[in-house]
């Protein structure tokens, strides 16, 4: 049921990966879920990039090294990392938004429905016992100097994947909804 597998999504890191790989059919699979979520005067603007193999090697070392050159404060670690985690996903994915101005659709109405496809890879993950999480680094808007981007297109963040053992721990929120929540 629907309502069981949003209730039990969460999000899974690298260390919880295990080493079974992910395959371009189940990637597949994924991506066609994204592609059937809402979207104002069906502009689909949802635009992916998928690391699958190899790939993730450069992404990886584009990664860390645009961290060194824009961080703040850099971090050994931290670089060390970018480069290591891109390796143990099984696949990575840039969550990227196409924009015509022509169109005259909000930008944020743009994002949200990108933001809706990413939902939809998420629960599609999930059903499959794939774990996934949504990151966005700071860097994340020099990917044009790594992946050719089209005018307006721009990337919000990397969607990593991996396959992961055991249980997930069960889901909690501050709030209920009725909290949230002004009936008029």
């Amino acid at each position: 049921m629907i309502s069981e597998i949003i209730k039990n999504r969460r999000a899974v890191f690298h260390a919880q990966y295990n080493e079974e790989p992910i395959t371009k059919e189940e990637i597949s699979t994924i991506l066609e879920s994204a592609n059937w979520a809402p979207t104002h005067k069906r502009t689909e603007p949802w635009r992916f990039k998928v690391f699958h193999g190899v790939s993730q090697v450069g992404l990886g070392k584009f990664m860390a090294e645009t961290y060194k050159t824009t961080a703040a404060k850099f971090s050994e670690n931290t670089f060390n990392k970018f480069v290591e985690n891109a390796v143990k996903a099984k696949c990575v994915i840039a969550i990227c938004f196409q924009r015509d101005p022509k169109e005259g659709i909000p930008e944020w109405e743009e994002i949200a429905a990108t933001s809706m496809a990413v939902q939809n890879m998420w629960l599609t993950a999930s059903e499959m016992k794939i774990g996934a999480y949504w990151s966005s680094p700071g860097f994340i808007k020099h990917m044009d100097q790594f992946v050719d981007l089209n005018e307006g297109e721009r990337c919000l963040g990397l969607f990593y994947m991996g396959k992961y053992d055991g249980e997930l721990p069960e889901g909690t929120r501050k709030t209920s909804i009725e909290e949230k929540t002004l009936w008029i």
